[in-house]
């Protein structure tokens, strides 16, 4: 059975998305007249006209004699944010980042980059843009998913609206034709088909069934589940409840008898659970008593059973045929006088 969906309270949840752009440009500067730019002082420069890219306008600051009194011997070159045009925006602290140690004066000027006394710096700029979106959404209450199963085993505890009666035994069950019709083709047969007229009685007779396994059988239809069986009545209770699942048509609650009745296999019910297993087709089961059935030493105590006497001479020849069909031929080397000593039928052993 699914497990319910858990309750939502009302309220409200919230989700984020950050998504990121890049955008890349260049600007290239051409300083002329690079001796008449010397001796203006540390820490002075010449702005160079403003530039836009990736949404922000930039700049580039030439400090020909440094940008500090330690960078005094160097040109600094440093690039300068001015008009910021994002909410979001990060430049490493501060609006000025570049090189102040661009190049050393005495290098810039014995280089191959100075030529006619001027020379040309290529800036490149890359943007990364970072937008966050913020969403908030009301959440309603939503109640968990209907327990079915459980409302419908109160409605047979209530009664309210029954419109079927069955007397099993001294009891009397009340229920409802269309629920029990749902997964029994049986019921839907007989309270709706040709005994339809016998359902106007005052209530419906149930012979062949005990009071006890009628209401786990009713219990079942309506909920899915198996009432608490004490542990001691369990295999009992489950070959009673197989016989009438099988009677009803209940597929489902047959395999669990089956698989109960697995667990109850030893020397003295492998016998009689074998027969009842090819009575009511019940391939499962009989897997499992051919599984306890294969071992010799678990054989030859089977057969000193009064059960396996009775299957012998109760069971039809085909079930002793698919026995032996299923065990090893060295598992019957008991004497012959031996097996009629135990009044074991002697096409058994042949």
């Amino acid at each position: 059975m699914p497990l319910p969906a858990p309750a939502v309270d009302a309220g409200r949840s919230s989700a984020s998305t950050i998504t990121s752009g890049m955008e890349t440009g260049s600007h290239e500067l051409t300083i002329s007249g690079y001796s008449g730019t010397k001796g203006l002082g540390v820490g002075k420069f010449i702005r160079i006209s403003v530039f836009s890219i990736g949404g922000h306008s930039w700049c580039i600051r030439y400090y020909l004699d440094g940008y500090e009194k330690e960078r005094a011997n160097w040109t600094s070159i440093l690039s300068e944010k001015t008009i910021f045009t994002s909410k979001v925006r990060t430049f490493t602290g501060q609006n000025l980042w570049g090189f102040e140690h661009f190049i050393e004066r005495k290098d810039l000027e014995s280089s191959c980059h100075l030529k006619d006394n001027s020379f040309r710096i290529s800036c490149y700029v890359t943007v990364v843009n970072f937008n966050v979106m913020e969403r908030s959404t009301l959440l309603f209450p939503v109640p968990p998913s209907m327990d079915l199963h459980g409302d419908l085993g109160d409605l047979l505890k209530s009664k309210i609206g029954a419109d079927v009666k069955f007397k099993v035994g001294r009891d009397t069950f009340m229920a409802h034709q269309s629920v029990l019709t749902s997964p029994s083709s049986v019921f839907k047969a007989e309270l709706f088909g040709f005994m339809k007229d016998i359902k106007k009685a005052t209530q419906i007779r149930i012979e062949d069934t005990e009071a006890s396994v009628f209401g786990v059988i009713l219990h079942f239809i309506y909920t899915d589940s198996l009432l608490e069986i004490d542990e001691g009545d369990r295999g009992v209770m489950a070959q009673r409840l197989l016989v009438a699942a099988d009677r009803y048509n209940l597929q489902r609650l047959k395999l669990i008898c089956e698989d109960v009745l697995c667990k109850f296999i030893d020397i003295n019910t492998a016998a009689t659970t074998l027969a009842l297993a090819e009575q009511h087709g019940c391939g499962h089961l009989k897997e499992g008593c051919f599984s306890f059935l294969k071992y010799p030493s678990n054989m030859k105590a089977v057969m000193a059973t009064d059960g396996f006497g009775h299957m012998t001479s109760s069971c039809c020849p085909s079930l002793l045929k698919e026995l032996l069909a299923k065990l090893s031929p060295s598992l019957f080397k008991l004497k012959l006088g031996e097996a009629r000593e135990k009044k074991v039928v002697n096409y058994c052993f042949c």
